[in-house]
């Protein structure tokens, strides 16, 4: 256990734990935002972690900005901030992975295989190490969320997943620090994606619960744009992340940038 989490919480004080990648946005921020709020001390931590990228992936041109990240945090109010090392989280010799079954194996799982392993073992270790009482999570990253709550609840591990709103530009562009990678044709065409959730939200307003119907709302819209490739559009349950629900999920190529969305058709969107 961190000794700073230690002393705080042999004080009685309520911990909350953000955990990040880094190249923090006013995503990440808002994550701190409502943790500040709601404890008495807040650690955000910073690891990119490389068991969660497969092959081929971006893990050596992840976005890095050590310095900036710090200040931002500085700013925000944190009262510390967790970088460990590679050396810790993952000693030589280090085998285990968690793997969460199901809810982990569709989607996002199924495009990248290692993702949620890697994902389930990271969060399992920041647990461990910060002993939070609550822990912050975006919306953004639906599936992660479920995977994560499902982690604790089968583990019964003693800690409150928070889960706060997708924070969006005003376009609509979920906030990501892969769109730091998008040239600005594409960042003009990544707006269909929260395009085809706005039009997909409009069509449950007005009644439409067929699924398919629901799934080919979103991939009109999303096909008619020329620079974004479709890897799945789906409407799923939020808790399985299989078919029926009413989460639409997204995950989309846009020139060699991939990104992901997801929204509630049950709710209007909005940005």
């Amino acid at each position: 256990m961190l000794a700073a989490s230690r002393k705080w919480r042999g004080e009685g004080l309520a911990l909350g734990l953000v955990p990040t990648m880094g190249a923090l946005h006013a995503g990440h921020l808002s994550l701190v935002e409502q943790a500040c709020r709601e404890n008495s001390r807040v650690i955000v931590s910073i690891f990119v972690n490389p068991i969660q990228f497969g092959p081929g992936e971006d893990f050596e041109r992840y976005p890095r900005d050590p310095e900036r990240d710090g200040e931002l945090l500085r700013t925000a109010g944190v009262h510390a901030v967790y970088r460990p090392s590679l050396a810790v989280m993952y000693p030589p010799g280090s085998t285990t992975r968690i793997h969460v079954a199901g809810v982990s194996e569709g989607l996002e799982g199924a495009a990248r295989p290692v993702h949620f392993d890697g994902v389930a073992t990271v969060v399992a270790k920041l647990l461990s190490a910060v002993e939070p009482d609550r822990a912050y999570f975006g919306q953004k990253d639906a599936q992660q969320v479920a995977v994560v709550k499902r982690l604790v609840r089968d583990l019964d591990l003693p800690v409150e997943i928070r889960v706060c709103p997708t924070v969006r530009e005003s376009d609509g562009l979920a906030l990501s620090s892969r769109n730091a990678y998008l040239k600005p044709d594409e960042r003009r065409a990544a707006v269909c994606l929260s395009s085809a959730l706005r039009q997909a939200a409009v069509a449950y307003a007005e009644g439409e619960r067929d699924p398919e119907r629901l799934r080919q709302t979103l991939r009109t819209r999303l096909e008619i744009e020329p620079l974004a490739h479709v890897e799945y559009a789906e409407v799923v349950d939020p808790r399985s992340f299989t078919p029926p629900g009413s989460l639409a999920v997204l995950a989309v190529r846009v020139g060699g940038t991939r990104l992901i969305d997801n929204h509630d058709l049950s709710k209007p969107f909005s940005t």
